[in-house]
């Protein structure tokens, strides 16, 4: 059994077996195609160059790694994965109206919607084309079942409001809309390097634990971030209607607040009461109940790993799921 022998301090040393592959993902995403049109080109670069921290693609590297899958295919496997989710990030900011991300500009920020959209849809063309570069029909599949999660997910969030918001709506929206994308990453790189039906569903494991755990810090940030670090007003997702997690076990907590209540009951256009609310939830015992949760699911996703062989790449897979933990905290 593998025992992890790292921590936060080393991600960097942890990293260096991938870090040539890192930099031929740059250079594959910022590829430019035949007749290409500027705007799409343009756009593209805006959009990599918007602060992300590649972690999925880092999870789909790693992962293959661990297998020993051919270093081409594992490239293509992790372009895909990072292009899918900035094509998902360009439909989300315009569904959400959004006009910043990490504190830049969004595409419709500039653009018309329809322009928006179109370089949306060419971004998911470039996403399906570095997948079919793996040359696997299974990742292939796995890659457009993800999406529809995705895109399903979406819709299903369109249809649920404050009144029928619950826990189970929240883990089903964050597994369609962030812990898919992260199974994505981890099982296909796996599926590049083994037939070991074990092994795939563990590194499956791995990445939809770790992937909901990403996204509840994202949502306990939304409170107690700042806004240039999260890149958008503290208590947007509140604002745009969303009850995450923070939001649900505050509501568990504090069943006769008036806040509560008011939101609840459609009141939702006062901003005196979200700037309670917000500063309340931010206050309140629910932070550390959610960062609690969040670390459960790190564990789990970590004893995933634990059968797995013995190599360079599995600290940095323990190391990866603690950091999704301890980012700004």
């Amino acid at each position: 059994m593998y025992t992890q022998k790292t921590n936060l301090d080393n991600i960097s040393e942890l990293l260096a077996p991938i870090s040539q592959q890192l930099i031929s993902i740059e250079n594959r995403l910022r590829e430019t195609f035949n007749d290409q049109h500027d705007v799409l080109t343009a756009a593209t670069e805006h959009l990599l160059d918007s602060g992300g921290k590649r972690v999925r693609p880092i999870v789909a590297l790693l992962s293959a790694g661990i297998f020993e899958a051919d270093q081409q295919h594992a490239i293509s496997l992790a372009s895909a994965v990072e292009m899918l989710h900035t094509a998902t990030l360009v439909h989300d900011d315009l569904i959400d109206g959004s006009l910043l991300r990490r504190g830049i500009k969004t595409l419709n920020a500039d653009l018309s919607s329809e322009v928006t959209i179109l370089t949306g849809d060419y971004l998911f063309a470039r996403a399906a084309s570095f997948a079919a570069q793996t040359q696997s029909v299974q990742v292939m599949n796995l890659f457009a079942e993800t999406l529809m999660t995705i895109v399903n997910g979406e819709i299903k969030q369109s249809f649920v409001d404050e009144n029928t918001a619950s826990r189970k709506n929240y883990f089903q929206r964050i597994k369609a809309k962030t812990a898919s994308m992260f199974a994505l990453a981890a099982e296909a790189g796996a599926i590049l390097g083994t037939k070991d039906e074990k092994a795939i569903d563990a590194m499956r494991h791995y990445g939809i634990q770790t992937g909901i755990a990403f996204q509840i810090i994202d949502d306990i940030l939304d409170f107690v971030g700042k806004s240039e670090d999260i890149g958008k007003p503290v208590g947007n997702d509140l604002q745009q209607g969303l009850l995450t997690l923070p939001a649900l076990y505050y509501i568990e907590d504090n069943p006769e607040d008036s806040d509560v209540a008011s939101l609840r009951n459609g009141h939702n256009n006062d901003q005196a009461v979200y700037e309670r609310i917000i500063q309340s939830i931010s206050s309140s015992t629910a932070i550390d109940s959610s960062l609690a949760e969040a670390r459960q699911y790190v564990e789990s996703a970590k004893s995933a790993l634990q059968k797995l062989p013995d190599c360079k790449y599995l600290d940095a897979m323990y190391t990866i799921a603690d950091y999704v933990v301890k980012r700004r905290f």
